[in-house]
């Protein structure tokens, strides 16, 4: 007992022992750039060629092949029955393709899914997820799965000598290095990958319009693109959604191999309603769904009462949207959520395979078709070869049979008196080794003469068969007559019908934000701090409205909410921003500086609203101004715009509304109690300027804290003018500016006396 503790002390000793270190001549030594570099290539190599890209051959990724072999080794075709998926999920992994098991599952998920693959290699059953989560299936301990019909596509003629075997990751098996695909699967699966350095992006297709074009192919090599294109109109998505892509952009991606493609949801009317009934490829519908309600939420979509989902197993696809009424125009509507939601979506095409050299390209339609149609020409040889010689083997094997036959009784003796008959048998009839083996396997019951009858039917049938398989393997005609016959029998077994139909469409345009708020009257209000305000309607007194401590009225303009407010500075920058968004009146408002970028110290003068051709007069207190229409005056530009040019150490006085050119009349004072009258139409009209002189101030050049004009008015045949000096204030009417009246930059008359310095002007109706 003492003996065996001492020894597992020991072997526990051995055990925590340190590894030996190997002697300094057994170490190679290279710079860190040199290993990092050539580490870094053999990774880059892997990915690109063992993950991500596909091979143009049989269309498919390593992983998706290694799934689709193991299944067919499970016998999980489309005659069987279905079987748990963590039973293929585990052979994968333990047999062809080390790597996880969730990564390894996800994609076999994507191979089942009709929504994603345009011709399924899987059929599932159970959760494989919806179109509107793709990610949402079941663990593969709860799913079932089997190989499709189509899949026989791939795997028909894989045990006929129709490609290389490779060993698996730790040599104890083989895997095929390409499956045997009798059709372009390159083309019909849309596939997608990230390696390093490059991506792939291939659209999936139809498979009668690609079988048709390979066809046209192998019989007119020298076949055009525009040939090839009567056969391929486009790709063709797993959804009935428009592809609007036009047909010169869609050449230019069979030509080059790479571009964009814009796919379009297709919409019905039902009553009131607006029906979704097909989304583009990859589009969730719940996604749809709650991108319109942000847009309504964010009050950005008036025009729009109610959204909801009613997609169920007879309409996989129903959305439903209601517009606010139905004076609503439903195609000016679609084409804004096509412009602002994924109702339309556009896709990258980028065709990089891996081709027949083994190297990476990015290949246009034609190329491609033919390096595929070489592949599948040199795969029927190479199954018709692997034919031939199992025939002429047979035919072999017979022709020693027949010989047995023909000397039966001799056969009989030299088996009954020889330890080993083979050498006599091949020495007395002239046979090989092959045919003496097959004569001493024979059984008795096979002796009969029927049997001989049965042999030479056989080799009649068989050298008809190797006449032919020779005949066909030494002219390339019937080699491509017999490729054209079974892409024509593969047409016929699993073509359909295309589903994403091709349609010329104008670009999405969204509806401008001033067109959807709705159109409702408001009052902008503008404080003497810069703080700005909106108040529902035209009656709102701004003058009686609370304002911060510190804070007094300004300017206030009547407009709608779907209109734009313009802000004149103290600098002479005019400011558009769009009405809808201002807080409510009812609160204090925000300061105009958060949405708009105005010089540093300047303050905000007044706010303007209307339309496009209506006018107002802009001056200064140096005298000088002119007339403007406000549509000369918007920007979008947060910076603002320069408008009206100030004089060095002049104020910007107020604007003031123009009705009428003719019959308007400006009233002008100055900070020594003059009032000059004059039409406004002796005043330039323009777009930004200093302007023509208003009133006359003394001096050849304007000096702050002289004589200045401090208020301008404009009056309308029934307009008054009010004017406030301390406590007193006194009215005008139109017909009594008679008295003041005279020419554009005069100095005009006073005021009578207590007026001298007026504090305001206004105009009264």
């Amino acid at each position: 007992m003492a003996q065996k503790k001492k020894s597992a002390a020991k072997k526990r000793s051995a055990r925590r022992a340190p590894a030996p270190v190997p002697a300094l001549e057994d170490i190679e030594e290279l710079p860190l750039s040199s290993f990092t570099e050539k580490a870094y290539l053999d990774y880059s190599m892997y990915v690109i060629l063992d993950r991500a890209l596909p091979h143009v051959g049989d269309g498919l990724k390593p992983v998706q092949r290694r799934i689709i072999y193991a299944m067919s080794e499970l016998g999980l075709s489309a005659a069987s029955k279905h079987k748990k998926s963590a039973r293929t999920v585990g052979d994968v992994l333990g047999k062809f393709h080390p790597h996880g098991d969730s990564a390894c599952y996800e994609a076999m998920v994507l191979m089942a899914q009709p929504f994603t693959y345009r011709y399924p290699l899987v059929d599932g059953q159970g959760n494989w997820g919806s179109q509107d989560d793709p990610k949402s299936f079941a663990a593969m301990r709860y799913t079932e799965s089997k190989l499709t019909r189509f899949s026989k596509s791939l795997l028909q003629e894989l045990g006929q000598g129709t490609v290389e075997f490779q060993p698996n990751f730790d040599g104890t098996l083989t895997e095929p290095a390409l499956l045997p695909s009798r059709l372009p699967h390159i083309l019909l699966n849309s596939t997608t990958g990230i390696a390093v350095g490059m991506a792939t992006d291939i659209p999936p297709h139809n498979l009668v319009e690609l079988g048709n074009a390979c066809i046209h192919l192998l019989d007119k090599p020298k076949a055009t693109l525009d040939d090839i294109m009567t056969y391929v109109q486009g790709p063709d998505y797993p959804t009935d959604a428009e592809i609007i892509t036009p047909a010169e952009d869609i050449r230019s991606i069979y030509e080059t191999g790479g571009g964009g493609l814009r796919a379009r949801a297709v919409y019905e009317r039902e009553d009131t309603d607006i029906i979704v009934t097909a989304l583009p490829y990859q589009v969730s519908g719940s996604r749809v769904l709650e991108q319109i309600a942000a847009q309504m939420n964010a009050k950005k979509l008036p025009l729009v009462e109610d959204i909801r989902d009613e997609s169920d197993h007879e309409s996989p696809t129903r959305l439903v949207i209601t517009p606010r009424s139905n004076r609503v125009d439903v195609d000016n509507l679609m084409q804004h959520l096509f412009a602002t939601t994924d109702l339309e979506r556009t896709y990258r095409v980028n065709m990089n395979v891996i081709g027949l050299n083994g190297r990476p390209q990015v290949k246009a339609l034609v190329p491609m078709l033919k390096e595929w149609l070489g592949f599948r020409m040199d795969t029927v040889r190479r199954r018709l070869q692997w034919r031939l010689d199992k025939v002429e083997k047979r035919l072999h094997i017979l022709a020693g049979l027949m010989i047995a036959y023909l000397n039966i009784d001799e056969v009989i003796r030299i088996i009954r008196n020889n330890d080993e008959p083979k050498p006599v048998l091949m020495d007395t009839f002239k046979i090989s080794d092959v045919q003496a083996e097959a004569i001493l396997e024979l059984k008795l019951r096979h002796l009969a003469k029927l049997e001989e009858m049965e042999i030479k039917r056989e080799q009649n049938d068989l050298e008809k068969e190797r006449d032919s398989l020779q005949a066909t393997l030494g002219s390339d005609r019937r080699m491509k007559t017999l490729v054209k016959k079974e892409l024509k029998e593969d047409i016929d077994t699993y073509g359909d019908e295309r589903r994403s139909p091709i349609v010329l469409r104008d670009a999405a345009q969204a509806i401008s934000e001033a067109e959807l708020v709705p159109s409702e009257p408001i009052t902008v209000v503008l404080s003497e701090r810069g703080w700005v305000r909106a108040g529902k309607g035209h009656e709102v007194d701004a003058r009686t409205l609370q304002y911060k401590a510190g804070d007094a009225y300004q300017s206030s303009a009547l407009g709608r909410t779907n209109g734009t407010a313009l802000f004149l500075d103290s600098t002479g920058r005019v400011y558009g921003v769009a009405a809808h968004g201002f807080p409510s009146a009812r609160g204090l408002g925000e300061p105009l500086s958060s949405r708009v970028k105005s010089p540093d110290g300047a303050r905000f003068v007044s706010v303007l609203m209307g339309e496009d051709d209506e006018r107002y007069l802009f001056s200064t207190s140096a005298g000088y101004g002119f007339v403007a229409r406000l549509g000369d005056l918007v920007s979008r530009n947060k910076a603002g715009k320069a408008v009206l040019s100030v004089p060095a150490g002049a104020d910007v006085l107020p604007v003031a509304r123009v009705h009428s050119l003719t019959d308007d009349l400006v009233a002008a004072i100055s900070n020594t109690g003059s009032l000059l009258s004059f039409p406004v139409g002796e005043l330039p009209e323009m777009a930004r300027g200093k302007g023509n002189k208003i009133f006359n101030i003394p001096g050849k050049k304007f000096k702050a804290g002289e004589e200045s004009m401090v208020a301008l008015a404009v009056l309308s045949p029934r307009g008054k003018l009010r004017i406030e000096a301390g406590k007193r204030h006194t009215v005008i009417k139109y017909a009594e500016l008679e008295h003041y009246a005279g020419e554009r930059g005069q100095r005009g008359k006073k005021l009578p006396r207590g007026f001298q310095s007026v504090d305001a002007i206004s105009v009264e109706k």
